[in-house]
């Protein structure tokens, strides 16, 4: 299991994933989730992942084998003309990479090589968009109706977002607001793991203003994780007192 989150700003662009993977409670590893490419003044384009390891690292090697090779270029990330047009391109790999590999593991391997993935960026004199591509192949974009999309597993963080998203909040809000959103999700399922890595995009930059892995030890997160749970109970413990008699006819 994973737990990656995208979600858009006025200001640009803000992701967060684990990097937990694990076979059962004595095989655990860490692996990257999120990828990112960039052409200096031109574009930045970033992918998130979760599902099956193989078929995603596979779909990622693609995608980095069609940037250095001459003939593959033109539906290579740093060439598409539009963020759409990578979408349809990953979408693609995607469904033909689940399809392929199940066809070699047989019937019996439907479902178990599945994935899904978040796209994020922006290439020069467009908007910055963000996408979630399904198995399947297809994908929807965000907007500011729905201003972010998860990955994995969702449901634990997901109402820490939806309480505390604002569209012109800051950077650096947005990424505290992910913190409390990972942190939630990490008490509650042992498949979602540190170290976490975050990148900010701001739009009309096509570097990261911000780029960081929060490790275990990580002194603002212990902070954020600790604060949060006195607040919560902080929070419980000022509401009305119920009382029995109160509900007595």
């Amino acid at each position: 299991m994973t737990y990656c989150v995208g979600m858009i700003l006025d200001k640009g662009l803000v992701l967060m994933s684990d990097t937990r993977t694990n076979s059962g409670v004595d095989n655990i590893s860490v692996f990257r989730k999120m990828y990112r490419w960039s052409v200096p003044g031109e574009r930045v384009i970033a992918l998130m992942t979760a599902g099956n390891l193989a078929t995603t690292q596979a779909v990622v090697s693609k995608l980095q084998e069609r940037t250095k090779a001459p003939a593959e270029r033109q539906n290579s990330l740093l060439e598409l003309p539009t963020m759409f047009q990578a979408a349809t391109e990953i979408g693609k790999l995607l469904r033909e990479t689940v399809q392929q590999t199940q066809a070699a593991n047989g019937q019996e391997a439907s479902g178990r090589f599945t994935a899904s993935m978040i796209l994020a960026g922006q290439i020069a004199g467009m908007e910055p968009r963000l996408f979630m591509i399904y198995p399947e192949g297809n994908f929807i974009e965000a907007s500011f109706d729905t201003p972010f999309f998860q990955i994995g597993e969702t449901k634990y963080g997901r109402p820490i977002l939806i309480r505390g998203y604002d569209r012109d909040m800051s950077f650096e809000d947005a990424v505290k607001l992910m913190m409390v959103s990972f942190d939630s999700t990490l008490k509650a399922n042992l498949s979602v793991g540190l170290p976490l890595d975050t990148l900010v995009l701001e739009r009309d930059n096509f570097e990261p203003v911000h780029e960081r892995r929060i490790e275990h030890d990580d002194p603002y997160f212990v902070s954020i994780s600790n604060s949060w749970s006195n607040a919560l109970r902080n929070a419980f413990h000022s509401l009305p007192d119920y009382s029995f008699s109160s509900t007595r006819d």
